[in-house]
């Protein structure tokens, strides 16, 4: 029998040690290096990128009131002698509500009465004796031809006729006056009948059979109408530092402490330029459009409102303590801060926001190619700082990072400096979708002008990623904000761990 096979099985015995060592060294190297990681990563406070939805909504308070409210008064004075309705009371147009004593003015009429009566016996009178000064000056004139009387005589004729006339002409406007001053008591005995104006419901009322009211400087007010309680409004009062992103249309929830367990919803119908202050504080009355079909809201009752000014829906949110960390030392910054030649294009996040901001316009298919023409213009314009700078060093941040002057992290600069950038940023980006604008009409071209503006104009800040175990500066570009949650683009996604803090080293 052949004994080869042994040499082999003892050279594999001699390398046995050795490979075993191999295996130790790299199972250690391996978790050597899982724990660094794990030790670097536990040095940083960290949140993740979040896909949601944010809320943004403005808080203020106000009153329900009718739509509209009509107050009844009294346009004559009297003793009330009776009142038809009473609080909460439904009434219809001209429906009676109450009767003021008639009594003066029954005696105004009659007495009117006498007068237009005396009156017309003035006027059958002064025609009489206008008549008889007519024949006897036609008949002096006739005599006077003959010269069979004086001419004074006839000119005492012809005196006497005139006069005659002008009584009869004062008779006449005896009877009108006369008239006319019945009439006025007439329509006052009509106005101590008080009727409703509007249909409605009585939600006040301030006199009592026997009261008397005067009317003689201005009418007092006897009961005030709620012309239709389904429809309600409130009236808010809106901060000038939010009045500016209320618009009319937007939606508005509320609840009133006598209905805790529910909210109810209305519409921004009016925003008035009223302004209002107190105590230095200026506020904008904002009118909000209630459905109250069920009756269940009450006229007068405090509301608390939340007004949404903005709902975007499925996008990338981070925590707003990410957006206020900042490297604790300056050569942390210098390092986090340093341009990456591998980084996304400049332009690219406004590329995506500009293009969702208009698939949901509804462009026509000319509109459509306008904007894809417009919008390579801006990726290539976008692309061509990185293509010249590729073989050499960068300036600025032609690359992923915020151009010159706008803010960092938690830091800022000159306002006056992002202003002037913004500005230059909206003026290119005008001057690059002109032809794209031009075939829009007017509602379209408005709700473009403000994507625009909200997207060029949004505010950019740098945040640190965190990525095996180190962090790395991303710029991104901030939009909607509810308080805890702010929604970014830019060059992050979902799950990214954005560093919020540094932990204290372990003693």
């Amino acid at each position: 029998m052949s004994t080869r096979p042994k040499p082999r099985r003892r050279a594999l015995s001699r390398f046995a040690p050795v490979i075993v060592i191999a295996v130790v060294v790299a199972a250690g190297a391996w978790f050597w290096s899982q724990r660094s990681a794990a030790g670097a990563e536990d040095a940083w406070r960290t949140t993740p990128v979040e896909r949601g939805d944010i809320r943004v909504v403005i808080s203020a308070t106000g009153t329900l009131s009718a739509t509209s409210t009509v107050v009844v008064g009294s346009q004559v004075s009297g003793q009330i002698t009776e009142v038809l309705v009473d609080f909460n009371d439904p009434v219809e147009q001209g429906q009676v509500l109450a009767r003021i004593d008639p009594a003066t003015f029954q005696a105004q009429i009659e007495q009117g009465a006498a007068q237009v009566n005396s009156a017309r016996a003035s006027l059958t009178q002064a025609q009489a004796t206008l008549r008889n000064a007519q024949l006897d000056y036609e008949r002096k004139s006739s005599l006077a031809g003959e010269q069979l009387v004086a001419r004074s005589d006839v000119d005492l004729a012809r005196a006497a006729l005139d006069q005659a006339k002008a009584q009869a002409t004062s008779a006449q406007a005896q009877i009108v006056q006369q008239t006319a001053s019945t009439r006025t008591s007439r329509i006052n005995m009509e106005r101590t009948v008080i009727r409703s104006p509007v249909d409605g419901t009585i939600l006040t009322r301030s006199i009592e059979p026997g009261q008397t009211v005067a009317a003689s400087l201005q009418a007092p007010e006897l009961f005030t109408i709620a012309e239709d309680l389904r429809k309600m409004r409130i009236e808010l009062a809106v901060d000038e530092a939010d009045i500016g992103q209320v618009q009319v249309g937007q939606t508005v929830t509320f609840t009133a402490d006598a209905f805790n367990d529910r909210r109810f919803n209305g519409t921004v119908e009016q925003v008035r330029l009223a302004a209002t202050t107190t105590n230095n504080v200026v506020t904008y009355p904002v009118v909000v459009a209630v459905d109250n079909a069920d009756s269940t809201l009450l006229p007068g009752l405090t509301v608390n409102a939340e007004i949404e000014v903005s709902n975007r829906e499925n996008v990338l949110k981070i925590a707003n303590a990410a957006l206020r960390y900042r490297p604790a030392d300056a050569a942390d910054i210098a390092a986090a801060e340093r341009p990456d030649v591998g980084s996304a294009p400049r332009g690219g996040g406004l590329a995506d926001d500009l293009a969702a901001a208009a698939a949901a316009m509804q462009l026509t298919a000319p509109q459509q190619a306008a904007f894809d023409s417009a919008l390579a213009t801006m990726r290539e314009r976008s692309q061509a700082p990185r293509a010249g700078n590729a073989g050499g060093t960068r300036r600025g941040s032609a690359g992923g990072g915020p151009p010159p002057g706008v803010a960092q992290g938690g830091g800022g600069a000159d306002p006056s400096v992002q202003a002037q950038i913004r500005q230059r940023m909206m003026d290119r980006f005008q001057q690059t979708f002109a032809g794209f604008t031009a075939t829009l009409d007017a509602n379209q071209r408005a709700q473009w002008n403000r994507t625009l503006a909200s997207t060029v104009g949004a505010t950019r800040v740098t945040v640190y990623r965190l990525v095996d175990g180190r962090r790395e500066a991303v710029p991104v570009r901030l939009g909607a904000s509810d308080g805890s949650m702010t929604e970014a683009s830019g060059g992050l996604s979902e799950g990214d761990l954005i560093v919020t803090g540094e932990r204290a080293a372990a003693r």
